[in-house]
């Protein structure tokens, strides 16, 4: 596989150093990319780097994947607006381990592989310099000149002139020399030759560039993928929660699934290009398959199928298309008691919630009492029977037909909840405490 053909023709090239190519045409190379670790989970916007190694690896090199212990105790001023909280060594160490339990889901880190992936942390080198010796020993190699000439810097510097903005710290602003040095410190220690990133850091990745130029008379190379974008003009990878995590407790593999499954038709394309590992021709066959009939949305089932198995498990997957079916009215009694309370929470987050006292349901409570007195489900009690009588209510999934059956502890969805459903897709919670 040639990495850069790939990369092409997935839509994750924008820029690339002349001469990197051919580089890659040598045997094993390895090329690292950056990673924040100012959270101890990875999130989807993470997941172009990560890519990108994923099909370097395939391709026959190493990936390393660098977690930027010191310089997220700086901040990177790259597409940034203020100065971001620094981090302490004890939470960064920690974010590290949890990150490379992710990694490890798309990365072979196995030491009998012989291009196996590497997990490095720039503070194990960079916490070993003074002040007074880097600046000596490698600050002396790049201008200021050279620095402010970047346009992660000049947008910084020059939002000064607005009376609301931060400015740039002189802290942000050696970020860039010290990104450079990570680069160096690879170069020399496992023959790093390659540095991958988004498009925002082709400033900090050149200055790398620059300095093994400088510093060791040798030559190493720069390739960046754009920035992913929405069709709609929206920011890829944030909901109204905020970010799409990985960590099954920062965003449900439900929420996750269902993130995938709402891609629109015009970016479905794009992203199975740049999320999966399908090659061109699986595409191009999904491509024909959902224009000739866009309503069954098999591109968007496939993205979600694959981005989930991916990063949760074949069950997590399972478990989150039992529960979306539930929402279509598709769903049973047995798809509700298998879900965990937190995915269960996720599926009914936007219908109606109403609250009871669960003592009242141990004697037994007639439906019409729990839906329209209790609780504020119906205005009527005339309504309900009604419903009942069209065979339009459903409690957990199932068709209540009997007026005279009371509702009682047993009914609870795991012990707490009842669904109540109008019709095929009117839903209402009752909670009990």
């Amino acid at each position: 596989m040639n990495f850069i053909e790939e990369v092409k023709w997935r839509g994750m090239l924008h820029n690339i150093m002349p001469g990197t190519e051919e580089i890659l045409k040598e045997k094993n190379v390895a090329a690292y990319v950056g990673i924040d670790p100012t959270a101890d989970s990875l999130h989807i916007g993470h997941l172009v780097g990560v890519m990108l190694l994923k099909h370097f690896q395939i391709a026959g090199h190493q990936p390393i994947a660098l977690v930027g212990g010191a310089t997220g105790m700086i901040g990177d001023p790259s597409g940034k607006s203020a100065e971001r909280n620094l981090l302490t060594i004890e939470t960064i160490r920690h974010n590290q381990e949890k990150i490379k339990t992710q990694l490890a889901k798309f990365l072979d880190f196995s030491e009998d592989k012989e291009n196996k992936a590497l997990m490095v942390n720039n503070y194990d080198w960079m916490s070993k310099f003074s002040f007074l010796d880097f600046i000596r020993d490698v600050g002396k190699h790049i201008s200021v000149n050279y620095m402010i000439a970047k346009d992660s810097v000049k947008k910084r510097m020059n939002s000064s002139d607005d009376k609301d903005a931060e400015g740039l710290s002189f802290t942000e602003f050696s970020y860039q020399l010290v990104q450079g040095y990570d680069f160096l410190h690879l170069y020399k220690e496992h023959n790093c030759k390659l540095q991958m990133g988004g498009s925002d850091q082709w400033g900090n990745i050149t200055t790398g560039t620059e300095l093994i130029r400088r510093m060791l008379q040798g030559k190493a190379y720069a390739l960046t993928s754009p920035l992913i974008t929405k069709a709609d003009g929206g920011k890829f990878g944030k909901t109204e929660k905020g970010n799409i995590w990985l960590d099954p407790e920062k965003t449900s593999p439900y929420e996750f699934y269902q993130f995938w499954i709402n891609t629109s038709d015009a970016d479905a394309e794009k992203y199975l290009k740049i999320f999966t590992v399908l090659n061109k021709e699986e595409i191009e066959n999904l491509v024909n398959e959902h224009n000739e009939a866009p309503h069954t949305r098999i591109l968007q089932k496939t993205l979600a199928e694959k981005l989930t198995t991916m990063v949760h498990g074949k069950d997590a997957y399972d478990t989150s298309v039992s529960a979306s079916q539930i929402l279509f009215g598709k769903g049973t009694k047995e798809n509700l008691q298998s879900l965990d309370e937190k995915t269960f929470n996720d599926i009914f987050s936007g219908v109606p919630h109403f609250n009871i006292n669960k003592n009242s349901l141990e004697e037994g409570i007639n439906i019409f009492d729990l839906l329209a007195e209790q609780t504020q489900v119906f205005k009527s009690k005339g309504e309900i029977r009604r419903l009942i009588k069209d065979k339009g209510l459903s409690l957990n999934m199932e068709k209540f037909t009997n007026p005279d059956e009371p509702v009682k502890s047993e009914h609870l969805i795991n012990d707490k909840y009842l669904v109540i459903r109008q019709g095929k897709k009117k839903y209402s919670i009752i909670i009990t405490e």
